[in-house]
This record gives C-alpha cells, sequence and structure tokens, in this order.
C-alpha cells in the first residue's frame, strides 16, 4: 500500500508523462530519477533494508583464513582431550596473600620461585594442561639457570597465555557494580605480548547477584567491554577467554545464579556478534552456576551440573569450541566435583554438548601446592607431585572420569569476598 504522499509522486508524474507524451526510455529514467529523489518510496519497499543488510560485515570475515584457522587451532589445543587451564595470573598484590598463607614475604624473588615450582613439573603435566595464563611480570621472569618461563612452558607443551585487563574499577550510577578497565592500549599490548610468545589473553569482568543486580547497565557495560576486548585480541593474533564472572558472594539460591548467568551469558553473546567476534577462535571462562555462599539450602553436584548445562544450552553458541570454568572461591575437591558432575549430565545427551567443558583454575589448583612448598627448596618435588595430582583429577574431570580420593588442605574453603586477582 501507498502512502498519501507516495500516491501524489506517483499521480504527479503519470500527469507529466500523459500530457507532454514522453517517450517510453524517458519514462524508464524518470523512474529511476525519482527513486533517487525519492528514497522513501525504496524504504517503502524494503529495498533499502535489504541492500543495508547484505553489505553488513558477518562474524569472523574482517579475518583472512590463516588468521582464522591460527585463531581456531590454538582455542582447540587448549582443551584437547580434556586439558585445562593453569591461572597463574595473580598480580603481586594477590601473590602476597598466597604467600603469607605459608609465612613467606611478598618478593619478587619469592614470587619467581613458586612460579618456577609450576613451570619446572614433569612434562607428563601437559598431558592434564593445555594453556597458562601468566601475568605480565611472570612473563618475562625466567628460572634459576635463565631460562625465559615462556620457554619453559613451550618445552612443556603448554600454550603460554596472559592476562591484559587491568582490574575492576566501579561503575557510576549502579549499587556497588564494576566494570573492568584496560582497552585505551590494548591493541599496541596485544601486539607486543605475541611477539613475546603469548597465544590467548584473558580478561574478567565481574558481575554480583543483589535484590536488584546486577543491573541492566551493569551487564549491558560487561557485555560490551568483553567484545571490544575479544576483537582486539582476535585483531593481533591472540584467542581471547571471555570471562564475565558471576559472583558466589551472597545468600542467593541456585535458581537464582542461573537465572542472572543465563542474562549475562545471552548478553556477552549478542556483544560478541555485535562486534564480529570470531567465536570458533574464542574460550569461554563463566562461573558454574552455584548458590552463593552464604545460601543455607544445600545443592548436590548433580543439581549443580544440570542448571550449568541448561544455562549453557540456552545461551552458549555451538561455535565455541570450549568452556574453560573458574573455581570462584571452591575448595580444590568442590571444584573437581563439581566438573565432573557437569560433565556427566552433559554426556546424557552428548549431541546437545557441542562444547568441551574443562577448566582454569588458579586457587584449586595451586593451594595445596603452594602448602605441599611451604617456600623450601626441599620441598618443591613434593608440591610438584601435589600439583600433577590435583591437574590430573581436573584432567578426569573433564571427562567425567573422576572420583573423590583426595583429604587434607583439598577440602579447605577458598571462598575470599568480592575476590580481586
Amino acid at each position: 500500500a501507498l502512502s498519501t504522499g507516495q500516491k501524489f509522486r506517483h499521480k504527479t508524474a503519470s500527469q507529466l508523462i500523459n500530457k507532454h507524451k514522453i517517450s517510453w526510455s524517458l519514462q524508464v529514467w524518470w523512474v529511476i530519477a525519482s527513486a533517487l529523489i525519492f528514497p522513501p518510496v525504496l524504504f517503502a519497499t524494503g529495498l533499502v533494508a535489504t541492500i543495508n543488510m547484505a553489505t553488513l560485515t558477518s562474524t569472523g570475515t574482517w579475518l583472512s583464513n590463516e588468521q582464522k584457522k591460527a585463531l581456531r587451532d590454538t582455542a582447540e589445543a587448549i582443551v584437547a582431550d580434556g586439558k585445562g587451564i593453569l591461572a597463574a595470573d595473580e598480580s603481586s598484590g594477590t601473590m602476597g596473600k598466597r604467600l603469607s598463607q605459608i609465612g613467606l614475604e611478598n618478593t619478587e624473588d619469592n614470587r619467581r620461585r613458586f612460579r618456577q615450582l609450576l613451570f619446572t613439573s614433569d612434562k607428563e603435566i601437559s598431558t592434564y594442561l593445555g594453556g597458562c595464563i601468566l601475568f605480565h611480570d611472570t612473563l618475562y621472569e625466567k628460572a634459576d639457570d635463565g631460562t625465559p618461563f615462556v620457554a619453559l612452558l613451550n618445552k612443556l607443551g603448554i600454550i603460554p597465555g596472559i592476562k591484559v585487563d587491568k582490574g575492576v574499577v566501579p561503575l557510576a550510577g549502579t549499587n556497588g557494580e564494576s566494570t573492568t578497565q584496560g582497552l585505551d592500549d590494548l591493541g599496541k599490548r596485544c601486539a607486543q605480548y605475541y611477539a613475546d610468545g603469548c597465544r590467548f589473553a584473558k580478561w574478567r569482568c565481574v558481575l554480583k547477584i543483589g535484590e536488584h543486580e546486577p543491573s541492566p547497565l551493569s551487564i549491558l557495560e560487561n557485555a560490551n567491554v568483553l567484545a571490544r576486548y575479544a576483537s582486539t585480541c582476535q585483531q593481533n593474533g591472540l584467542v581471547p577467554i571471555v570471562e564475565p564472572e558471576v559472583l558466589m558472594d551472597g545468600t542467593h539460591d541456585l535458581e537464582r545464579c542461573q537465572t542472572v548467568t543465563e542474562k549475562v551469558l545471552a548478553s556477552t553473546y549478542k556483544a560478541l556478534s555485535d562486534h564480529n567476534v570470531y567465536l570458533e577462535g574464542t574460550l569461554l571462562k563463566p562461573n558454574m552456576c552455584l548458590p552463593g555462599q552464604g545460601c543455607e539450602k544445600k545443592y548436590t553436584p548433580e543439581q549443580v551440573g544440570e542448571a550449568t548445562i541448561t544455562t549453557f544450552r540456552r545461551t552458549l553458541p555451538a561455535a565455541v569450541p570450549g568452556v574453560t570454568f573458574l573455581s570462584g572461591g571452591q575448595s580444590e575437591e568442590e571444584a573437581s566435583a563439581h566438573l565432573n558432575a557437569i560433565n556427566a549430565f552433559a554426556n546424557l545427551a552428548a549431541a546437545k554438548r557441542p562444547w568441551k567443558l574443562s577448566f582454569s583454575y588458579g586457587r584449586a589448583l595451586q593451594y595445596s601446592t603452594i602448602m605441599a612448598w611451604k617456600g623450601k627448596d626441599e620441598n618443591v618435588k613434593e608440591a610438584q607431585g601435589v600439583l600433577m595430582r590435583r591437574a590430573k583429577a581436573n584432567w578426569a574431570a573433564s571427562q567425567a572420569k573422576y572420583a573423590s580420593s583426595e583429604t587434607g588442605a583439598a577440602g579447605d574453603s577458598l571462598f575470599v569476598a568480592n575476590h580481586q586477582y
């Protein structure tokens, strides 16, 4: 149906043609000119909308086939065969808290010695770990014999990665919510990190659950920050690990966490699509769906597994190669048991689980290790054995093959309210 204005233009054109006996060829030119002069006609017929849609950039098409293959290969290698990630990207301040647990001073050398312990483990550990996230300072540190840590990881067959965000900051206009800073010079830093041997990156955004939180503003802001980060990483050859963490802080139940996580992931992947991020060259590092730390109702690992997989089936695109869960303050044992239950539930309908479901643990891999080390050189081998057992346990859990046998430190709570890296 034509509008009144369109009918008027059509009538006017017809009168001119009949009055002046314009030739057929000139009539054609008149129609073309009218289309240019009166673009609303095109909009009314939907032609302009069709043209605009046809010129949109499709996901990942701004990357060459070689770039996409490199990103895809790296992402798939990190989570291949049940492998996960060692998150050794604690800041100097956070690492100081770890060292204080064993009465060790927070010095550069003590931090380096502990990371050296991790990176000089037996080569068997590469069966269980596909990647390791480093902090900026750690990337450039060396072992006692002068070997760069990046070279140690490459020798083990573990892909080096890097934390690239610059920390959480308050989000103005909200009730204590936050966003993450570090976008301004990210492209330059990513290019340098790639040149220095890193092949993937991590960026953490944090959302909290409250009576009215997370707010729509917080969800939208953090989704867009993660999308800009992911796009910048891929431009510079790094696989982005997308980490929208819904904190365990609070008294909320499992169902509330599931609802919030669904909304957060849906918004995040909408933003990634808007920014044309190549999903096959990314990984997701989410929270598991868990009740708040202060929730009185107790849930089984099986309930956690069902809630988490249901959330993913509703929000997570099949193109994403893998999920590397954060531990979020769970004990080492809880993190392994829940990961196992998530994979077990997913396996009940294997056709509906296109992603690898693995781990990216910091505290849940290192706590027992550092407690066994105690800062003493004579304990290094024992501590490396503990690390090996925890890595193997989570590798088994990534395949729903974990059976708990750990005691002692593995059961200690690792929860820290409003945790900062």
